[in-house]
């Protein structure tokens, strides 16, 4: 997944000919691929709306993008949190909105032990990718499958993610 994602160009190392697999993916990280993901279209005249992404900073035009494309909507009115790890909800959300998907009819979600956790804003999202395979849950060491909706990824675990969106 990770060579299909760095072939298509649509991510790149974290450094020193390094991909960084195992470390969790940031917000701005996330939309950058979805930016790279649309084409790269252009943000002249589009206003960074986050008073949290710096103007010239390497993810400041997919900030703007997404948030003009209505696939991000930030933590806060003005504070996107660039940095902070993107949890498996917010990806979901995130990959739901650029999809211009629609919402599920049958519930998905109540097949894990913890549906209830994830967040109302999420649950379209988090439904949809369930249903359209992109999130199977994650194992854990008794056996149970859960959705661990409030926690981060791997860049790793994005790649596949992405990678299984776009081969579709």
């Amino acid at each position: 997944a990770i060579e299909y994602m760095a072939k298509h160009g649509y991510v790149g190392g974290t450094g020193n000919k390094t991909f960084s697999p195992n470390a969790n993916m940031s917000r701005a990280m996330l939309v950058t691929v979805l930016y790279r993901m649309a084409g790269e279209p252009s943000v002249s005249g589009i206003a960074n709306p986050f008073k949290d992404v710096t103007e010239g900073v390497w993810y400041a035009d997919a900030v703007k993008w997404a948030a003009e494309a209505g696939v991000v909507k930030g933590i806060s009115a003005d504070e996107f949190a660039p940095e902070a790890p993107v949890t498996r909800q917010e990806i979901a959300t995130m990959l739901y909105r650029f999809a211009k998907a629609e919402a599920v009819a049958e519930d998905k979600l109540a097949a894990f032990p913890d549906a209830a956790s994830v967040a109302d804003w999420a649950k379209d999202a988090m439904n949809w990718a369930v249903a359209t395979g992109l999130i199977n849950g994650v194992k854990a060491a008794d056996g149970t499958v859960t959705l661990d909706a409030q926690s981060g990824a791997t860049r790793a675990q994005i790649a596949t993610l992405l990678m299984r969106f776009l081969k579709g």
